[in-house]
Order: structure tokens, then C-alpha cells, then sequence
């Protein structure tokens, strides 16, 4: 990769969108809302944690995003109708726009990342689901938990049981049993797809929206932005010896800003992100495609990544 790995990414450029109604920049995704109500979604290189945009960008990532989010769309439409249509760029998707339920829901098999950092505190209650005794880091749950959190548009993301989501009036309690439902079943396949491929769907979350009343699957699914996952193969022989998972996932670069004294708190300051850590980075990216899709990741052309996207915006409105 080369020194310049910036100048290899898709960043902060915004488009040039035909039908424009409204743009929005989220953490890594710029939506572009058209007037006919589809979508553009851009995946970005920009990566975020702690719910801070890094300073720099990450090389391929948004389209690693964005072609395994359209492979989990397509696998997971017999259980849930979902807002994607295609993907005209390695890097965008079309779709339906959607009115978007106010909370994202984030199913759990296993005590790792948000739900261990709560429990090795002495904590044994998340969201309202109460999490056994005695359990280590990285033990599965006797069955899944829910553990919504609210969707910030801006800041960060709260914790917030079923009972409270249905007093303040997010949900209906309706609306709640679809996307208790739909969360279980698109975490089961979630599940059997990653076993299939040698992997451990750890955690993952999922967003729902409306279109005429009816609940739709949103964003990405099963992405290393929205999940984690472990290898299958040794995953109890390092249970047994209390050692680490080798995780496929945003944590590691958790974990590298917690080393560095970075969590996203007041007075903190972002640490320099070496080139080799970016290419670490990217490079593990990468390699999740690879294992998750059972597919080769081609790398799109970036040597001018601004006029490639742009040119496919223009195609969708051809």
C-alpha cells in the first residue's frame, strides 16, 4: 500500500446527486435522499470508534462495507423485506428510503466488547436483561439478549431497556414484537452463515425503518462496523485457557485507542494512527470479506475514486 494512503480513499467528498431532496453525513455513510424516495448510500473509507471519525481513512473499507452488507441483504430477504435494490458502485448502494425507528437493535450471543466492560465492573443488568453469574470474557449467553440502544443523530448512542423504549413512545409495543422477532431470526442466519464459514457470529446490531407501515431492514447487516466474530476453530481450546479470542472486528481498533489513552472522553486527544497501523487495519477489513463471503475481495480502481463514484451516481439517473 502506498505511503500516501489517503489519497487512495473515499473521505469527506460529497457528490453531485440528480433528484437531490437531502443529504446526510453519518459516522462513515453519506445518504442521499432522491425525490422519487430511494436512496443513494456511500460508503466511506472513514472509520469511527467511540463515536469519534478517526483521522484518517481506511483504504477499501467502505467497499468492504458496502459489498458485504449487499451479500447479507440478499442472504437474509426471505425473513425480512429489506431497503436494498443494488449496488451500482463497489462502494454504493441504491435503495428504498425509509422512516427510521429511533433505535438500533443489538442482539448478543456472547459476553464480549460493550456487555463485558459492563459485567467485569460488577454490573449483572443490561438494558433490563439481567446476564448470569459467573461467567468469563467471550462465554456464550445461555440463549441471545437484546440489548437495545437509542439512535443518536448526534453524540452518542444510550442504552435502554424494552420498558423504557415503549414508556417514552419510540415503539409501539407492535412495533417492538416485529423487530424482537425479525432481530432473532436474522441473528439465527447471521449465525448458521458465519458456522458455515468457520466463524462465530459474536454480536451484531440492526437497524429498522417504515415504508407505508411496514417494517423494513435498514443499513448494513453483519458488517465488521455492526459485529464481531471469532474463529470457530479453537474458539474453546482458548476459552478453556482463559487466552483471547482472535477477534474480526472494529474492537482491535478499540482496543489500539485504549492503549494509546484514547476512549472518546472529555480532554482526551486522538492518537497519531501510524501508516502501518492503517494498513493493519485495511488489511484486516479485508480479510473478514474474504472469510465471511467465501469470495476473493477485487480491489476497485481508486486511483481517481472521486470521478469513479461520481460516474456511477450519474449511470443511476440515466
Amino acid at each position: 500500500m502506498s505511503i500516501d494512503s489517503q489519497s487512495l480513499c473515499l473521505k469527506n467528498q460529497i457528490f453531485n446527486v440528480p433528484r437531490l431532496v437531502n443529504h446526510y453525513r453519518g459516522k462513515v455513510r453519506d445518504v442521499y435522499t432522491l425525490a422519487d424516495g430511494k436512496l443513494l448510500m456511500v460508503a466511506s473509507d472513514r472509520i469511527s470508534a467511540f463515536d469519534h471519525v478517526l483521522p484518517k481513512a481506511i483504504p477499501y473499507k467502505g467497499q468492504v462495507l458496502n459489498q458485504i452488507a449487499a451479500y447479507f441483504l440478499e442472504s437474509t430477504k426471505d425473513i425480512v423485506p429489506n431497503w436494498f435494490i443494488s449496488s451500482p458502485d463497489p462502494n454504493i448502494s441504491l435503495g428504498h428510503a425509509c422512516e427510521p425507528l429511533k433505535v438500533e437493535m443489538v442482539v448478543r450471543g456472547y459476553l464480549a466488547g460493550h456487555a463485558w466492560r459492563t459485567y467485569s465492573s460488577g454490573e449483572r443488568i443490561l438494558c433490563g436483561i439481567v446476564m448470569p453469574d459467573g461467567l468469563k470474557q467471550n462465554d456464550s449467553f445461555p440463549t441471545p439478549i437484546i440489548t437495545p440502544t437509542t439512535k443518536a443523530s448526534v453524540g452518542h448512542d444510550e442504552d435502554i431497556s424494552s420498558e423504557q423504549l415503549l414508556n417514552q413512545g419510540i415503539v409501539t409495543k407492535k412495533q417492538w414484537d416485529i423487530l424482537t422477532d425479525y432481530t432473532y431470526k436474522l441473528y439465527q442466519r447471521g449465525q448458521e452463515m458465519a458456522k458455515e464459514r468457520g466463524l462465530i457470529l459474536v454480536d451484531t446490531k440492526y437497524e429498522f425503518g417504515l415504508i407505508n407501515d411496514e417494517v423494513y431492514l435498514m443499513d448494513e447487516i453483519h458488517t465488521p462496523d455492526s459485529s464481531r466474530y471469532f474463529h470457530l476453530d479453537g474458539y474453546e481450546a482458548l476459552q478453556n485457557a482463559n487466552q483471547p479470542q482472535k477477534q474480526l472486528s472494529k474492537e482491535f481498533v478499540r482496543e489500539w485507542l485504549m492503549a494509546n489513552g484514547f476512549q472518546g472522553k472529555d480532554g482526551q486527544i486522538m492518537p497519531h494512527m501510524p501508516e502501518e497501523f492503517v494498513t493493519e487495519v485495511s488489511e484486516r477489513y479485508i480479510e473478514l470479506y474474504e472469510l465471511i463471503t467465501g469470495n476473493k475481495f477485487v480491489k476497485a480502481d481508486v486511483s481517481d475514486v472521486e470521478k469513479r463514484i461520481q460516474l456511477a451516481i450519474n449511470a443511476v439517473d440515466e
